[in-house]
């Protein structure tokens, strides 16, 4: 499965700072552009930004601070210019509640021209992380020092998919029952905004309450 942050150095680093120090808040973004293709502004289609995009930060906060137990979002859209057949939301928020007791909100817009912000901060007792695709500043009162991440995670996911269809070793590093895991909260979100109300996580399951 395509969860390429997993094949990050600095997300290995981010993971080891959280297991001996658990975050207590995540933030999440994917404050973006709208991609061209056509499909991707319809719901049918790609199911909507949280779903096609957002989902990379919801599985970075599964992994990183622990399974969702409690989901609720809200979204809309704007008619704009040269996206007539969009149906999809361009703002959402979600609020999280974590089985550690942890809370988060992810955010999540296509209004821009640009990725203005792509990633996962959390904060711990003393402690804040900020994980970019390509980076990670960890600020314990210290300053705040970026760290660059090593090497291209996109092709070390393509390599270890090549290479297990091949039948050479399988070092995938997300299953398809992982990634199931982190489709089913990504779609409890866009099942809370368009319902309008909490959906509650249990075993894998998602329902509304």
């Amino acid at each position: 499965m395509g969860y390429h942050w997993r094949y990050l150095n600095v997300y290995e680093r981010a993971r080891a700072l959280l297991e001996a120090n658990p975050a207590r808040l995540a933030l999440g973004y994917w404050l973006d552009a709208t991609p061209p293709p056509g499909w991707w502004s319809q719901r049918r289609l790609s199911g909507g930004q949280t779903i096609e995009q957002t989902t990379h930060v919801l599985d970075l906060a599964r992994t990183l601070v622990g399974e969702v137990t409690t989901v609720y979002a809200a979204g809309s859209r704007i008619e704009r210019d040269g996206f007539s057949e969009a149906d999809v939301d361009d703002v959402s928020t979600a609020t999280l509640r974590f089985a550690s007791g942890a809370v988060g909100s992810i955010s999540s817009t296509c209004l821009l021209g640009w990725p203005h912000r792509v990633g996962l901060h959390t904060v711990s007792d003393g402690m804040m992380i900020e994980l970019a695709e390509f980076e990670i500043m960890v600020d314990v009162g210290q300053g705040r020092p970026v760290t660059r991440a090593e090497g291209d995670p996109f092709v070390r996911a393509d390599r270890d998919f090549v290479d297990a269809v091949q039948g050479k070793d399988n070092r995938i590093r997300v299953s398809y029952d992982e990634a199931l895991r982190t489709h089913r909260l990504a779609c409890a979100v866009a099942r809370s905004a368009e319902e309008g109300r909490p959906v509650e996580l249990r075993a894998g399951a998602a329902r509304s309450g």
